[in-house]
């Protein structure tokens, strides 16, 4: 059985930036372990898998030890993957996930995630995190994630965190964010416990970075930089109980698994 697949870049215009993600247009689903398999041989932070139901596109992310119940660069990187790749003509793609319904739209030459909003809470533990961060922590949130708010973009660049202490927390990430110096906000994810020592671009850890952001500095429209190394730009909209994501996608390869 050979299957095909497409390495995309996502929130980026170019090649070797942004997050990337392998995408998997499938006839059926596959065993869990084998997609499981799958996404640990490819070893990127996240392999998307796709099969058309009755309803519409089901998508099911993994990391390289996990599923996940959501990811914004696997799915703004499957519908690229649908639109430029397999010809769907349609200007939006509606997903079926385990987080409900997404979608992912064309608009003003970008791609627009339509995600859930999430919205952070004060949450204990400073100083525990603090300590795991190596950094000082000006306020301590949570959402789906844990989202640590640093003084400034400086000290958010020049994170090092204690990977083993952060696995240990009980969260599947941290998020450590400031306001930006060049866009409104900048951020980083370190998801250890997950198996992602830090992703490039995390679409989804802005559903609740948005909302958050958005209360601080009273605008509804945010440009925001994941500032990894390898370094991302991304376009958020704040929209009732949504938040629209928007960036651009890049196809670096193609081709197929081989699995006689």
């Amino acid at each position: 059985m050979q299957l095909e697949f497409h390495q995309i870049d996502a929130f980026s215009d170019r090649p070797f930036a942004g997050n990337p993600a392998m995408v998997y247009r499938l006839e059926s689903w596959l065993s869990d372990a084998l997609m499981q398999q799958i996404a640990a041989e490819h070893n990127l932070a996240e392999t998307a898998f796709l099969v058309r139901e009755e309803q519409g596109w089901r998508i099911r992310w993994f990391t390289p030890s996990t599923e996940v119940p959501l990811c914004g660069h696997a799915t703004l990187a499957s519908a690229y993957v649908l639109m430029e790749i397999y010809g769907e003509a349609a200007q939006r793609i509606d997903f079926l996930s385990r987080s409900g319904p997404l979608s992912v739209s064309r608009e003003g030459g970008l791609l627009w995630l339509d995600f859930p909003l999430r919205s952070p809470r004060s949450q204990g533990g400073l100083e525990t995190v603090a300590q795991a961060l190596g950094v000082r922590v000006v306020e301590l949130l949570g959402a789906n994630e844990l989202l640590a708010v640093l003084e400034s973009e400086k000290a958010v660049r020049e994170c090092r965190p204690d990977l083993l202490a952060l696995a240990q927390l009980p969260w599947p990430g941290v998020i450590v964010t400031a306001r930006g110096d060049s866009h409104d906000f900048v951020s980083r994810y370190f998801a250890p416990a997950i198996g992602i020592d830090e992703d490039p671009v995390t679409g989804s850890t802005h559903c609740c970075l948005t909302p958050y952001w958005a209360q601080q500095l009273d605008k509804q429209e945010l440009t925001a930089f994941q500032c990894s190394p390898r370094g991302g730009a991304l376009f958020c909209r704040l929209e009732g109980e949504r938040v629209k994501i928007g960036g651009h996608a890049r196809r670096i390869a193609s081709g197929h698994l081989h699995l006689e």
